[in-house]
């Protein structure tokens, strides 16, 4: 790189360009626990965040009862199977999060008033985790779906792999000769970048005030673990990726936004099977096709702006039912798949919500949130105020401990999530 495209790029474009993201300091608040923590459990510790961007029918999903012994609602009917291995929890969501649709960004950061012009986003928790254990995995962490749930330290999204084939290929493929080529070459185009720019910034040192010196460091800090993850890939772009017993999915038209959802599931399992990450989001989709299903006419985005109509929320249910038979089937998957003397499930904790409680009124309160696996006591509803919630960030201060790492606070949070146990 000449120093011509030194004075015409941005620091965020040259390190874009090289394949490399920026990744904060460490913090000292949350650092790898001993023994795993409190409530982590020996071996890998994994997670997989799932957001359906236009929530569910609420009068659909949550029960009225409270605990055990809740009635399941016709939304979660399908995941009666798995009726032990999950919890239902409502009355939580994220304080100062509101702005519809533009909640979704803050689905993972609780980054308060995303629709507003001034917004910048903050690091999202799969990141979170993902500095603290994704250097012992090839793919640090994942980002999958129709959008990004995934965002760094400076409040840049992390880019979504939106085709299931093209993760599947991703993590199980090895590339051609060419293709292996061009990545060595990327990667050495990563350290020259990096070279540069360390060069650039030390020529300034003596110019600057006390305060930049200090925004100077953090930056070195920054550049330095970024060689880091280069140094790391060098490494993995020598090992060969695992071999699966499964084919690479085939390519569904957009509009079957369930079937798309089952195989980025299926791709999901394979990675956390073959340990190729253990950081994992998931976004579904929220644009107006209608999905092929039976009993379905209208697209998904207009019928959850139902307005209170039978006949649209009839269609809308069905489309819930599948997406929840889907993620029960998946959750089902990683608990009859062993790893040592536990289960993916044992090891993985499945979050699924959304960034709406109520998509037709654009209410990002009460949020239908499920979470499966991990070393919990599942089987209940959880239930919180409806109105004044529970900060959802308390539950993700919850799995960040589960993860093994050492955390007071997350965002918004005021602790941990009360009432969800570990299982004896």
């Amino acid at each position: 790189m000449t120093r011509r495209y030194q004075h015409t790029l941005t620091r965020r474009t040259l390190l874009r360009g090289a394949g490399v993201a920026l990744a904060m300091p460490l913090l000292e608040s949350l650092s790898p626990r001993t023994a795993f923590g409190a409530l982590a459990q020996p071996g890998p510790q994994r997670i997989v965040a799932i957001n359906i961007p236009l929530g569910f029918h609420g009068p659909s999903f949550f029960p009225t009862e409270v605990g055990e012994n809740y009635t399941a609602t016709a939304s979660l009917a399908p995941a009666a199977a798995i009726r032990d291995k999950f919890t239902l929890i409502s009355g939580t969501s994220h304080p100062d999060v509101d702005g519809g649709h533009s909640a979704e960004v803050s689905f993972l950061t609780a980054a308060p008033h995303p629709g507003a012009r001034s917004f910048k986003n903050t690091i999202s928790l799969d990141q979170l985790i993902a500095r603290q254990v994704g250097s012992q995995t090839r793919f640090g962490s994942l980002t999958l779906g129709d959008q990004s749930l995934s965002w760094s330290a400076n409040g840049v999204a992390i880019p979504a792999e939106k085709d299931p084939g093209n993760a599947y290929s991703k993590l199980f493929l090895q590339g051609s000769v060419k293709q292996l080529a061009d990545q060595r070459r990327r990667l050495e185009d990563g350290h020259s970048v990096i070279d540069v720019l360390l060069e650039d910034a030390n020529a300034m040192r003596g110019k600057l005030s006390k305060r930049d010196q200090d925004k100077l460091q953090q930056y070195f800090t920054a550049v330095r673990e970024t060689e880091q993850r280069l140094q790391k890939a060098e490494v993995w772009a020598k090992t060969p990726k695992p071999t699966v017993d499964a084919s690479q999915p085939p390519r569904l038209p957009s509009e079957d936004i369930t079937g798309r959802l089952k195989l980025h599931f299926d791709v999901i399992r394979l990675a956390l099977q073959t340990d190729s990450t253990r950081v994992i989001t998931l976004c579904g989709h929220s644009g107006s096709l209608v999905p092929p299903l039976k009993g379905v006419e209208k697209g998904y985005h207009a019928l959850s702006h139902h307005g209170m109509t039978d006949e649209m929320i009839k269609q809308l249910e069905v489309i819930d039912r599948e997406t929840i038979r889907i993620w029960a089937e998946f959750v089902q998957g990683l608990a009859e798949t062993t790893e040592g003397d536990a289960t993916l499930l044992d090891r993985t904790q499945v979050l699924l919500g959304s960034n709406l409680g109520n998509a037709n009124a654009h209410t990002t309160n009460n949020l239908p949130i499920l979470l499966a696996g991990g070393p919990y006591k599942h089987g209940s509803h959880l239930a919180f105020d409806a109105k004044n919630n529970e900060p959802l960030a308390n539950l993700f201060v919850t799995m960040l401990r589960a993860m093994g790492l050492e955390a007071d606070s997350f965002a918004s949070s005021t602790g941990s999530l009360n009432g969800l146990e570990v299982a004896g």
